[in-house]
């Protein structure tokens, strides 16, 4: 039987970055997926990127991943968010065609050399002396790997809710994988349960489109790779309306009748992309809440209105969209829903994303308690070329909160773990303004090619730009040349926040100091100087260096002096 080095369970945006990722630096990958066609599917709402978003797929793009390009290529309205901001928090954001993304991202991956793509429900892990070494299918078949990933996204014990009714189902239409979920907690997997929503879809000729406001694409758009230079399809406008009154209290008459206000779920939901039932209930004073009405392509007849998220019974979903101005008529194609599903804790994970209670195996994506498209996708990417790279005995990417976005959310998930969908902004990064779109090639792609991430044809392309940024900075006129909008946007920005950047690099660079500062498994906490919380606190998360210490909620300068003194004694008692 063929063994494969690497095995990626599920074909969205996780498992995607994942198996590219693993096949570019050269393993033998398996895409395990229910359905072929399925692969690349946007469960959710048609656009990627966004403010902190947008970041993250310039770092996948920096590291030669796939969302940045089939996101340009799919991109319907790009849209730079926060532009009349300073750019380390400007995020460039695109709605998409889901149809095109879809089938660019299934005949890219099935195309891809070292991708073998098979079907089926996986149900347990194939383990051989305690460690990872598969995965057995329904029916029994099973595939052997070297290395595991799983990029579950909401299907682990999935259920969706509408109103008091619910079924389980990893997205509308799709089963969930409820064996799969039973095997990993028969295994001691630490599970969770946490939640997040969809709004009704609309079909768009019902829409009063002239009674509506409405919102253009940008005129000089910003994209979310670097190597794209025009956009590939006709830029489309979005539909603008909002809740009412009479909408407010159609929801507020029926809020028992919801899934999420009757006490059918227990998980939590993101707190920063609330349920229209919950936007009603915590800001009872707001007598509006705008609606983007998003075309799902240039030719669906699908609408998404973001911001309307619901798990209210259908016939309430009915009242409260024709209760809104230019919706007086609109049919709902497919009510909204709340899906509830399992997650694993992810201060049982590595940084490289492993689980060492079970060597070779990955979690990448909402399993680790993530919410979006594109927090999934760069956990992937960093799945894929970690157990990649650990097949070869070869060391995890060297990412940190100090170089990355990337860095700031696997330390952030495996240090204070996910009460609630972890979703990345900028205000998370304390590096924000060194951490910006513009120059995440220079802080990732030389690592990227180091591994094996990059081909040279991409390495060729960095260093272009890179050249053009250089002319630019020595006073050099490089009219002519395609690389000339990215290079004055860096200059632009560094020439912004010089003074501040500097200060930046100090303070990363200590920070680095203090992570190579190694806390020993079983660290003693039992310290004078430490309050009771903050040895809980720290005998829980476990740090593995006294920078994670730190960074642990309720910890303070006056006890990372009591922690660097501790450490410092430790050593000199061993020597």
């Amino acid at each position: 039987m063929e063994q494969f080095d690497v095995i990626v369970v599920g074909g969205g945006h996780a498992g995607l970055e994942a198996a590219h990722a693993a096949a570019r630096i050269g393993a033998r990958v398996a895409l395990v997926t229910m359905k072929r066609d399925d692969i690349g599917t946007l469960s959710c709402n048609p656009a990627i990127g966004g403010v902190g978003k947008g970041h993250i797929v310039r770092e996948i793009d920096a590291l030669d991943g796939v969302m940045g390009r089939w996101a340009d290529a799919a991109g319907i309205q790009f849209r730079l968010l926060n532009r009349s901001k300073g750019p380390a928090v400007q995020g460039p954001r695109t709605q998409i065609d889901r149809d095109v993304y879809r089938q660019i991202a299934r005949n890219e991956t099935l195309a891809t050399e070292g991708i073998t793509v098979i079907t089926g429900e996986v149900i347990d892990l194939v383990m051989d002396a305690g460690r990872a070494a598969g995965v057995r299918l329904a029916g029994d078949a099973a595939i052997l790997g070297r290395t595991v990933i799983l990029t579950t996204g909401t299907f682990l014990g999935g259920r969706i809710h509408v109103g008091h009714e619910s079924w389980p189902a990893g997205r509308s239409g799709d089963p969930a994988s409820e064996r799969l979920a039973s095997r990993l907690k028969d295994r001691g997997l630490r599970l969770g349960r946490l939640k997040t929503g969809t709004p009704p879809r609309l079909r768009r000729d019902s829409i009063a489109w002239d009674e509506i406001g409405s919102q253009a694409a940008d005129d000089d758009p910003v994209f979310l790779s670097m190597e794209t230079t025009t956009p590939h399809r006709r830029q489309i406008a979005c539909g603008v309306t909002a809740t009412n009154g009479a909408t407010h209290e159609i929801i507020r008459s029926d809020l028992d009748r919801s899934a999420l206000y009757g006490g059918a779920l227990s998980g939590r939901g993101p707190r920063y992309c609330p349920s229209v039932e919950d936007k009603i209930v915590r800001f009872a004073d707001k007598a509006a809440h705008t609606i983007y009405l998003e075309p799902e392509g240039e030719r669906s007849d699908i609408v998404y209105p973001n911001g309307i998220s619901t798990s209210l019974p259908a016939d309430v979903q009915n009242r409260m969209v024709l209760s809104m101005r230019g919706l007086e008529g609109a049919e709902i194609v497919r009510p909204g829903y709340a899906i509830e599903y399992d997650f694993a804790d992810p201060k049982s994970l590595a940084p490289d994303l492993s689980l060492p209670d079970v060597p070779g195996l990955y979690l990448a994506g909402q399993i680790n308690g993530t919410t979006g498209y594109e927090e999934a996708a760069i956990q992937g990417l960093v799945a894929g070329a970690n157990a990649a790279r650990a097949v070869r005995d070869e060391s995890p990417l060297p990412l940190s909160r100090t170089t990355s976005y990337a860095g700031v959310l696997i330390d952030d998930l495996t240090t204070h773990g996910a009460t609630e969908p972890y979703r990345m902004f900028t205000s998370r990064a304390e590096f924000r303004l060194s951490l910006r779109c513009d120059n995440a090639e220079e802080r990732l792609s030389g690592m990227g090619h180091e591994v094996g991430l990059l081909s040279d044809r991409k390495w060729t392309a960095v260093h272009a730009r890179h050249a053009a940024y250089q002319r630019l900075r020595n006073g050099e006129v490089i009219a002519s040349d395609p690389s000339r909008e990215h290079a004055e946007r860096r200059l632009a920005a560094e020439e912004l926040y010089g003074p501040y950047l500097e200060r930046q690099r100090r303070d990363a660079a200590r920070l680095e100091e203090d992570a190579a500062i190694v806390l020993q498994a079983g660290f003693d906490y039992d310290l004078p100087g430490l309050t009771v919380q903050q040895r809980e606190k720290l005998a829980a998360a476990r740090p593995r260096t006294l920078a994670e210490a730190l960074r642990i909620e309720g910890m303070s300068p006056a006890a990372g002096v009591v922690l660097l003194a501790a450490v410092k004694n430790a050593r000199a008692a061993a020597a």
